[in-house]
């Protein structure tokens, strides 16, 4: 540790300065010139506040957000987004079956033009609006075949 560096490499952090120079506060062993190390304030005078900034007055701040907007920035996101159809269709499978079948069909022949987001929505729209649909005929089927054969009181005519 007391051997002298290499002429290619710095002074060592953690040796005192040659010369027995002491350096000045706020600055590391083995740093030379006026200028503080990374990090490190540029006081004069101890308990005085560096140059430009005055007391009282806060620091500048980076702009920020507007609040309510969430996700990436608007125009970053390359034009790709959910088709409406899609999600209508989902929600139409389970609230009015027929209306769901309707907007899938519609939602996937958007899909196949405009290039957003949805196909599985709309699919999955349509899939379960037709089995919705099927067990709705069913279900009328067997309660119309049910009131006929109550109406019936198994005398012949």
């Amino acid at each position: 540790m007391g051997q002298p560096p290499e002429p290619d490499q710095p002074p060592s952090p953690y040796e005192p300065p040659p010369g027995g120079q002491q350096p000045q506060y706020g600055q590391p062993y083995g740093q030379q010139g006026g200028q503080p190390a990374y990090g490190q304030p540029s006081y004069e005078h101890p308990g005085q506040p560096p140059h430009g900034q005055q007391w009282g007055q806060q620091p500048p701040y980076a702009p920020q957000v507007p609040y309510g907007q969430y996700g990436p920035p608007a125009g970053q996101g390359g034009g790709r987004g959910t088709n409406v159809l899609a999600v209508l269709s989902l929600v139409f499978a389970f609230v009015f079956a027929p209306a769901g079948i309707a907007l899938g069909h519609l939602a996937k022949r958007q899909l196949r033009t405009s290039g957003e987001d949805g196909e599985q929505l709309a699919t999955w729209g349509l899939i379960l609006s037709y089995i919705f649909t099927g067990l709705f005929l069913l279900a009328c089927c067997g309660w119309l075949a049910l009131a006929i054969w109550a109406g019936s009181d198994g005398t012949s005519t």
